[in-house]
């Protein structure tokens, strides 16, 4: 079976403020099988999220190939693109970016209405994947009326209502205190299982990144698989 996520040799580059440019990616390569559970570590400003970005097709690598789902983004237009990204990557954020004035059900069905889905079936599948998650009970709720792991569980709802191939989260339990973050990472860990999506986390959490089938480390633009030499090497 072909991997849902493939990167070959991405770099990124920046230009900062003295108009030197500055390598955040080095050449990373990666592949991620449907139903797999990735967590990626490193330090603050390591380039996680920028990585993050450039899987989920939000934004551009310097050079290099993402292949997601069998297509390779960078031969795609922008608009096949965004077609691509809306279908098959599902997001997750540190703050859950729910719309303040919509119920939970409302909030999870929002990118099925937006991609052309039957207000019926949207609504349908919002409030299957809400009973999936255990919030039968609060559909109606809004994102004020929900606790912080509530609202962040409707974000994965959210994230999941396309039935996409793989889900990219960046430090999702890093609002959360620790007993809302520990049911957190026992939801993530089962989303392979349940729905069948891979998972690929950025995090600063242990606890979350030893529940993941692989964890790798992200030093001076590279990957290293934890455990490796490279890997010893680079967090030392």
């Amino acid at each position: 079976m072909s991997p849902i996520l493939e990167a070959h040799g991405l770099t990124k580059h920046f230009i900062g403020g003295d108009g030197q440019a500055l390598d955040v990616l080095r050449g990373v390569d990666l592949s991620v099988e449907l139903g797999e559970f990735v967590a990626i570590v490193g330090a603050s400003g390591s380039g996680k999220s920028t990585l993050l970005h450039l899987l989920g097709a939000l934004d551009r690598p310097t050079s290099g190939e993402i292949v997601l789902g069998g297509s390779i983004l960078g031969e795609l237009d922008m608009a096949t693109l965004a077609d691509l990204r809306n279908r098959r990557v599902g997001f997750v954020f540190q703050f859950h970016h729910l719309l303040r004035e919509f119920s939970a059900t409302e909030n999870v069905a929002m990118p099925l209405l937006i991609a052309g889905a039957g207000p019926a079936q949207a609504y349908a599948r919002a409030n299957e994947l809400l009973g999936s998650l255990g919030l039968g009970n609060r559909l109606l709720h809004l994102p004020s009326q929900l606790s912080g792991g509530e609202q962040q569980r409707v974000a994965i709802a959210r994230a999941l209502a396309p039935n996409p191939g793989v889900i990219l989260a960046d430090e999702p339990s890093g609002n959360l205190d620790p007993a809302n973050a520990e049911r957190l990472h026992d939801l993530l860990a089962s989303l392979g299982t349940q729905f069948g999506t891979a998972l690929v986390v950025a995090t600063h959490s242990r606890t979350l990144a030893n529940r993941a089938d692989r964890v790798l480390i992200l030093s001076h633009g590279v990957l290293f698989p934890e455990g490796t030499v490279g890997a010893e090497t680079a967090i030392q």
